[in-house]
């Protein structure tokens, strides 16, 4: 990737590739967490779970290992399907908008603010239904992205419009 010249490069340049390496990363655990749940197909849930509980050394009857068990009964592979190929739709998403956003690209702003801010509406039910720390965390960290890039996208826009306004005649 080649530098752009500090006189051409976006104001705010750093913080949008910021940006850009933290979609990135959303991007890379959501693809490791599509493998992990394709790998989980076809398998016994209950049995991968007490192997894991036994090398973790949690004791048998552990009120967390015993309510994923009961979850694990439940567990489909249709439902391990669809969860994983969400997992990869977002992890392509996210994977554009970063990438876009290292590029510096105009479209990957606008990108990035449409989709962070159609996401927060589900953050907040998610909040609302199950509260937790990390998920507070995120939510604000979405906001602050969501509204930094809509007033840098807005001020980036007023200002190519201003140069292309003092740079085409008028007139005849």
């Amino acid at each position: 990737m080649t530098d752009v010249p500090a006189k051409n490069r976006p104001r705010g340049a750093n913080l949008l590739r910021l940006i850009g390496v933290f979609k990135l990363a959303k991007g890379a655990l959501l693809i490791a967490a599509a493998i992990s749940v394709f790998h989980l197909l076809h398998k016994n849930l209950a049995d991968y779970i007490l192997e894991w509980s036994r090398r973790l050394h949690i004791e048998p009857g552990n009120y967390v290992i015993e309510r994923l068990l009961d979850r694990a009964l439940t567990v489909t592979n249709r439902q391990l399907v669809v969860v994983g190929i969400v997992s990869l739709v977002y992890a392509a998403m996210f994977t554009v908008e970063g990438v876009g956003l290292l590029m510096l690209e105009h479209w990957a702003e606008w990108m990035t603010v449409i989709t962070t801010s159609g996401l927060i509406p589900f953050e907040i039910f998610e909040i609302a239904r199950k509260p937790g720390p990390l998920k507070v965390l995120a939510l604000i960290i979405n906001i602050a992205v969501a509204v930094y890039l809509f007033f840098h996208v807005r001020h980036e826009s007023a200002q190519r419009q201003s140069e292309n306004a003092a740079v085409t005649p008028t007139g005849t």
